[in-house]
């Protein structure tokens, strides 16, 4: 039977942190095409009816852990269970991953799938205050507390409560394009690109609102984009020095400020690809990658595709679903 939209089911751990739960839904389920819905999320938990939340919620899930075999994705948000866990669900959750379900998760939610014994020699992140304790209990992970997520084909996982916005808009950039994602970022008011490599939390204190943050400049920047930008005129935008400029550059985004342009670049390059019929040499121009050479590099760099084959992909590209199930 074929499906319409792609099917998450969000399996809700006790005691659930009750954030990262809702994430899916608000982020996942508001990705559209034409009108039409291209998600359809469904939480589930081992024993349906009440569920333990981590503060002062009621949550009642109806549904149980057939839900997995139902689903294309299967999202663990994070969780306050560490020993102890319903047996039933690592043993589903295997069966998931057997049968190429695409497992992700959220904040501690990797302490489920550490259970599992999924991610063992892979790479994931978790929330950086709970790295160490996850360390010890599953030693043949390659965590890295540093990032905000991690996309290991199969298995993603991402760092701590708002880091699940950034892993659902990257699911959504690699399900559907640049486009849908930049349109669901903008509904949920977020940012549309942060990389997955980006710190998860920054040891500089920030700027005060009003104060000195670069927000500014990199808005003037983003309007920009297809013309050549020095560091020397972002910092003038910004008014302080190149040297300034780059270390609190790195304080608000752990990026630096050329890193920080080459994303940006890319990233309207894949609007620009799904969205116009612009030629590549144009989409290159327009988004200030400067030649069809060059796009393609940093194109193939970060997703592994050409224009060409991008803009095919992305612009006639089919529900992403399990083999068989469309």
């Amino acid at each position: 039977m074929t499906s319409a939209v792609h099917r998450v089911a969000v399996l809700a751990v006790p005691p659930v942190v009750g954030f990262d739960l809702t994430i899916p839904g608000l982020v996942l389920g508001t990705a559209e095409r034409a009108g039409r819905p291209l998600y359809e999320v469904r939480v589930c938990s081992a024993t349906p009816g009440p569920v333990e939340t981590s503060g002062d919620l009621a949550l009642l899930v109806s549904r149980g852990l057939d839900e997995l075999a139902w689903a294309d994705t299967v999202i663990v948000p994070g969780t306050h269970a560490r020993d102890g866990i319903d047996p039933r669900v690592p043993a589903a959750l295997r069966g998931a991953a057997a049968d190429g379900r695409r497992l992700v998760s959220i904040c501690t939610g990797a302490f489920v799938l550490g259970a599992a014994g999924l991610l063992d020699g892979r790479p994931a992140t978790t929330h950086w205050k709970r790295a160490d304790d996850f360390a010890r209990r599953y030693p043949a992970v390659r965590l890295d507390p540093r990032v905000l997520y991690v996309d290991d084909g199969q298995v993603l996982s991402s760092a701590g409560l708002a880091a699940g916005i950034d892993l659902c808009l990257h699911l959504i950039r690699r399900d559907f394009g640049a486009a849908v994602a930049n349109e669901v970022a903008r509904h949920v008011v977020v940012s549309p690109v942060r990389p997955g490599g980006q710190a998860q939390f920054i040891d500089t204190p920030l700027p005060q609102a009003g104060g000195e943050s670069l927000e500014g400049a990199r808005a003037w920047t983003l309007q920009r984009l297809d013309r050549p930008v020095t560091l020397d005129e972002l910092a003038r935008q910004a008014q302080v020095s190149v040297r300034t400029l780059s270390r609190r550059f790195r304080a608000e985004t752990g990026l630096s400020p050329l890193q920080w342009l080459l994303h940006q670049r890319v990233e309207r390059a894949r609007e620009l690809l799904e969205s116009t019929s612009l030629s590549v040499d144009e989409v290159a121009r327009s988004s200030g990658l400067g030649t069809a050479d060059s796009l393609r590099t940093h194109l193939l760099r970060r997703v592994g595709l050409t224009p060409t084959a991008y803009r095919t992909a992305f612009t006639r590209r089919p529900l992403p679903g399990r083999a068989g199930s469309r």
